[in-house]
């Protein structure tokens, strides 16, 4: 589905709950921060694959609410990117305090472009998880016989 997203020409809302984030992943949307709350740089990507700085900023949106953009990309996390807000146009990807940011297409504030996000770099850990409650119930139900053991023995010796 993440996959078949990308792939989308029209934009959509910027997301402003769990539910709609999900549906939302991936797809294009536009966001006018009215006011930015806080600027920071992160362990990113650039749109080439070169490992550096992605520079972001949480926004106060028009209307209500916040979002996380990331501005653009940059070898160093001291390059000035100073953004004042305004509109913003991109890609919607996982993650970030917010549970999503937009990933800004163009970048902003004088940045060379981020990694677009990539559905399969989604973790999909569910066969994982199915493994690791298997194994728990397992070891449960040893205990259980162990000691279901020990005190039909302590019963016979006349415990």
């Amino acid at each position: 589905r993440y996959e078949a997203a990308q792939s989308l020409s029209s934009a959509v809302p910027w997301p402003r709950d769990a539910t709609e984030r999900e549906t939302a992943l991936f797809r294009h949307s536009r966001i006018v921060c009215e006011r930015v709350l806080a600027q920071g740089a992160t362990a990113g990507h650039s749109f080439t694959g070169e490992t550096g700085w992605a520079h972001t900023a949480r926004c106060a949106l028009d209307g209500g609410g916040e979002a996380e953009v990331v501005l653009g990309w940059s070898r160093d996390p001291r390059t000035a990117a100073r953004w004042d807000g305004g509109e913003a146009l991109g890609e919607i990807a996982p993650g970030g305090a917010l549970g999503a940011r937009l990933i800004a297409a163009p970048p902003l504030a004088g940045l060379e472009p981020s990694a677009r996000p990539d559905p399969r770099d989604v973790s999909n850990n569910h066969l994982a998880y199915a493994v690791q409650w298997f194994f728990f119930a397992i070891t449960a139900a040893v205990v259980y016989l162990l000691a279901l053991r020990k005190r039909l023995a302590g019963e016979r010796d006349g415990g």
